[in-house]
């Protein structure tokens, strides 16, 4: 097995998923933005890209519980994005294209800056588990929730 040195930036993401984490759980204020309920996002893998100077590939594992979702995002503008469906199924909306149900082992691509308005567990009863896989500019941030 190869052991991988976590770099200060990976630890920098790690608390960046980590503290988006506990957001997750704050309760809806009324009449404010959506809030993420039931999610949990975990890095599995990241490393700079030797061959694509500047880039860094990320894999995101995203955990939903039944009825859990994430709050409408933002993509980095460098962050080209393919997400695949380990378990269960998510409901996605990327942009202006409509929503659609995937199931495990079926995935799609979001380009660079893209505007997820709806990730979440198609299932109020079933949990659902994603892996999403990440190319973008070195230290960008991956993720602005869309009410910042």
């Amino acid at each position: 097995m190869r052991m991988i040195k976590i770099s200060r930036f990976a630890a920098s993401i790690a608390m960046a998923v980590a503290s988006t984490a506990v957001v997750a759980h704050e309760p809806e204020k009324s009449g404010g933005p959506a809030i993420a309920v039931g999610e949990t996002v975990a890095t599995v893998f990241e490393r700079l890209v030797p061959n694509i100077a500047g880039k860094t590939l990320t894999a995101l594992e995203v955990s939903y519980a039944p009825g859990g979702k994430s709050v409408s995002h933002i993509h980095a503008k460098s962050a080209f994005i393919y997400a695949h469906v380990l378990s269960g199924a998510i409901r996605s909306q990327v942009g202006d294209e409509p929503a659609k149900v995937y199931r495990a082992g079926e995935g799609w691509y979001e380009n660079p800056g893209s505007h997820h308005k709806i990730s979440e567990n198609a299932s109020a009863t079933e949990p659902a588990k994603l892996l999403a896989v990440i190319i973008a500019d070195n230290g960008d941030v991956l993720t602005v929730p869309e009410h910042q």
